[in-house]
């Protein structure tokens, strides 16, 4: 097989949220969406792909000093550099030359200090925009291309324990053709419509308040954010507690540290500060919560001194990491100084995420455990990047995936109808036409059908026509563009 991606472009979107979503140390209220449209010759012929990525404030890079506008330059650079470090370069196999794009965005980001979560961004963007362009033009699915490693994924040249195996040896036989969706409650979402400030009220047809939400899309599983701040957490924990035991007496739920604590030892601190109060200690018990999500901040957390840490808390709770997964190592470290895993993004990478799942797999064969693989997302939307997820959260066999983009942004009202249009056509156990006028997507009884993301290329059904492309965005956006 010969593959090599001969040009590219860049589309840009700003979206708006529906009202202000708080999570950690920003308050997103606006977000540049970023589509890459790259063509590769495959094997002689010439095939289009596409992926998409939101860029919110203060993820990929929680540096408190600067302001988001000055932020994106940085994220718009990651993005330009991974697709020239592609270009024009002739490749054995999709993973060859994903692999290739990697290790020189990784040189390149140590020489310029770029941390590694934000510059495989661009890695990854690139990853995905390739996937898609192989699937469309084999005419195979993403489960069905993985599962038969036509991708030509080494498993061994990032885990060593997987020498000589495919990812079908160690991923589920078959894609869930369901997941269910958990959704976030944000640090200023309101709980009751009595919390919602006027300014704040959303008229759109959708629920905003959580007990809504509850019963619009059936939900069973949560994802609820700490601040850090025990006065104000303490009550709100509380308020969560005894709404989900009303309304979901059986709810799951995972805690989102946010790296708010800069070490172990503080966040057991007020671990156990909750637990001295009856409501909190049945809420917290583990017939309800399943994990906690990175309470440590990335610049402390993969330190030497974190294993002594866990290690003398025996009463301690499974922890996994999620924004210190910024490289190819990460999850190994993390299960060192012991984490019980880590979470799957694609913006994190794909390939990375079916290596680090049959890593899982693998050693829960080995009979230590548990393993956790959690599906995470902070506003992944459709029409490509929710699709993209989808697709590979299914093929991995994840139960229950974080989603809140459709909750923080209007379904795919940014976008223009015809195309709102072919997604509900392409899509229909994904997105519905609701009475507001837009598309949304579709969750009952708290999950997501995904048996039209399975048979789909990357997930996305929708032909690349021209017009598709143009109603994407604008072109560049201060983004360079490198062609033949």
């Amino acid at each position: 097989m010969s593959i090599t991606i001969e040009n590219f472009e860049f589309r840009t979107r700003p979206m708006r949220t529906r009202f202000p979503f708080r999570y950690g140390i920003a308050a997103m209220t606006e977000l540049p969406h970023v589509f890459l449209r790259i063509t590769v010759d495959l094997n002689g012929e010439k095939i289009d792909g596409i992926a998409s990525e939101g860029l919110p404030p203060k993820w990929f890079t929680k540096n408190p000093s600067t302001r988001f506008e000055e932020d994106l330059p940085q994220m718009y650079q990651v993005l330009e550099q991974a697709v020239s470090f592609g270009l024009n370069q002739e490749s054995e196999s999709v993973f060859a030359l994903w692999k290739n794009i990697y290790d020189c965005q990784e040189s390149w980001a140590n020489a310029e200090k770029v941390p590694p979560l934000l510059a495989h961004l661009g890695t990854s963007l690139v990853e995905r925009a390739v996937i898609d362009a192989f699937c469309r033009g084999t005419g195979d699915s993403f489960a069905e291309a993985l599962r038969s490693n036509q991708f030509g994924i080494a498993l061994e040249s990032i885990h060593s324990e997987l020498r000589g195996s495919d990812p079908v040896k160690w991923l589920p036989k078959e894609p869930k053709k369901s997941l269910i969706a958990r959704h976030t409650i944000g640090l200023g979402d309101a709980l009751t419509a009595d919390d919602i400030e006027k300014e704040e009220l959303c008229d759109d047809g959708l629920p905003q308040a959580l007990d809504d939400a509850i019963r619009y899309y059936g939900l069973t599983h949560f994802k609820v954010k700490l601040s850090g701040n025990l006065e104000s957490d303490m009550p709100r924990l509380k308020n969560i507690a005894e709404m989900l035991g009303q309304l979901v007496p059986e709810f799951k739920f995972t805690l989102d540290g946010n790296e708010q604590y800069p070490n172990v030892m503080d966040f057991r601190e007020h671990w156990e500060q909750f637990l001295e109060d009856p409501i909190l200690e049945r809420f917290l018990s583990d017939s309800h919560l399943l994990f906690v999500e990175q309470p440590i901040h990335r610049d402390s957390a993969l330190h030497d001194s974190v294993r002594q840490e866990i290690e003398s808390w025996e009463s301690g709770l499974p922890m996994i990491i999620d924004e210190s997964d910024g490289k190819l190592d990460s999850l190994r470290r993390a299960l060192e100084l012991g984490y019980r895993g880590t979470s799957h993004k694609n913006c994190k990478g794909v390939f990375k995420g079916v290596a680090n799942a049959c890593l899982l797999e693998y050693l829960r064969r080995e009979g230590t455990g548990p393993w956790i693989l959690s599906g995470e997302d902070l506003a992944n939307v459709g029409p490509v990047a929710l699709l993209n997820d989808l697709a590979v959260m299914s093929s991995l066999g994840v139960q229950h995936v974080e989603r809140n983009g459709h909750h923080y942004f209007s379904g795919l009202s940014v976008f223009p109808r015809s195309l709102q249009e072919d997604i509900c056509a392409a899509h229909p156990d994904l997105y519905e036409w609701i009475d507001s006028g837009f598309a949304s997507l579709v969750i009952k009884e708290g999950s997501i059908l995904a048996k039209s993301i399975i048979s789909g290329p990357f997930g996305c059904a929708v032909e690349l026509s021209e017009e598709m492309l143009c109603n994407l965005g604008d072109p560049g956006l201060n983004l360079g563009q490198f062609s033949n």
